[in-house]
């Protein structure tokens, strides 16, 4: 629900933010190594909370007041991640993997020539993708269709619905044929 939320652009300011940053993070990557890029983000984030504790303990000294650290209730809250969550987590990926290792044996064992052959076909037009497009730029693309496609449904849906509905005739026409 709360991802929905965000692709749906229900709270703009947060789902700014979240698109902002990730779209600044791809064509950072695209434009920087990646070692460029972490070390930037963290000092510019660096940057951003020494001055600001400068700021504040100026200010405690001006005002003679005992605030204390501004972060105090950062620094007090446990950042740890559960085992419990990692084994969920893990579990998971782990099935998917295997899964994932079972099929693709399937495929390149050629135990049923069709499906075989369909993954053949979707790995030829994956070099022609790979071709025109980098990974990080099927990725920035991805990102802005996430964030772009379900407002653009939502508001347009019947002219989308009946232009499908038309294309999918046709292709089960030349289909039938």
């Amino acid at each position: 629900a709360e991802l929905v939320d965000l692709l749906y652009w229900r709270d703009l300011q947060r789902t700014g933010v979240v698109f902002g940053a990730s779209l600044f993070l791809l064509l950072s990557l695209s434009v920087c190594s990646i070692i460029s890029v972490i070390s930037y983000v963290g000092l510019a984030l660096l940057s951003v909370t020494i001055s600001f504790r400068i700021y504040k303990g100026i200010l405690q000294a001006v005002q003679k007041s005992e605030d204390g650290h501004p972060f105090k209730m950062y620094l007090d809250k446990d950042v740890g991640i559960s085992s419990e969550l990692v084994h969920k987590y893990g579990d998971m990926a782990l099935a998917h993997f295997n899964s994932l290792i079972k099929e693709l044996r399937r495929l390149f064992l050629v135990e049923d020539l069709v499906d075989s052959l369909k993954f053949a076909v979707l790995m030829w037009i994956l070099t022609y993708v790979g071709a025109l497009f980098n990974g990080l730029t099927l990725l920035i693309l991805g990102l802005i269709g996430a964030f772009s496609w379900p407002v653009i449904y939502e508001k347009q849906q019947a002219q989308i619905d009946h232009y499908y509905g038309l294309v999918n005739k046709q292709i089960k026409d030349v289909l039938g044929k």
